[in-house]
């Protein structure tokens, strides 16, 4: 699994002095992050599994739980 890059075109938010104190970001490009954020905190938690299980279990598998415990 890859992060695809998120091409920024941010606009910066100044105080008096010049100084940025914020960002203007389009709905796209604020979207493509959460999306992004969503999925390296998947990957941070199946990293954190690992370490902490010796057991490996297949992916397919994991998946088909998690949708029966949906039902």
């Amino acid at each position: 699994m890859q992060l695809q890059e998120v091409q920024l075109k941010e606009k910066y938010v100044t105080d008096e002095q010049g100084n940025r104190i914020g960002i203007f970001l389009s709905i796209e490009e604020y979207q493509k992050l959460l999306e992004q954020l969503e999925e390296l905190a998947s990957i941070q938690a199946y990293d954190a599994a690992v370490l902490l299980n010796e057991e490996e279990i297949p992916f397919e598998l994991v998946v088909s739980e998690i949708e029966n415990n949906r039902k």
